[in-house]
């Protein structure tokens, strides 16, 4: 998720560049936050995290985009999807969680993940006003 707010923030154009660049990177720098969250989590619970790119890349459920540059509705709608992604695996867990009695790691998932998640997908989508979602798959 992060890997893909990145490439936005690279590749972003057009009359709301300026906008959605920092938005893209602000929403990167708080999935980071994110990520290393999760994997202190893992760590403290005896878990070893995925920690190198090429791994964390083979086990997405994120797909992932084509080269270069897309249009802005199209990289909104890419974003979108990948929140919907993280959210409903997010969810799962956390009543996955509740259900064993993990309360930390539920609230972790609660109040930061999920959250999170909903709010960066919130923001995203408001940059879209009526304009259709378009996802070119390549």
């Amino acid at each position: 998720m992060r890997d893909l707010y990145k490439k936005r923030h690279w590749q972003v154009s057009g009359p709301t560049f300026y906008q959605l660049h920092l938005l893209f990177d602000k929403h990167f720098d708080e999935q980071s936050g994110l990520v290393d969250a999760l994997a202190e989590r893992i760590q403290s619970l005896g878990g070893v995290s995925i920690a190198m790119a090429h791994d964390v890349a083979e086990m997405t459920l994120i797909p992932r985009p084509p080269r270069g540059r897309e249009e802005v509705p199209t990289q909104i709608a890419r974003v979108l999807r990948a929140h919907e992604i993280v959210l409903n695996e997010a969810r799962a867990m956390a009543r996955q969680a509740a259900e064993t009695g993990d309360d930390g790691t539920n609230d972790l998932l609660v109040s930061e993940v999920i959250r999170t998640n909903e709010r960066q997908a919130w923001y995203a989508s408001e940059h879209l006003g009526n304009t259709p979602l378009v996802v070119h798959e390549g």
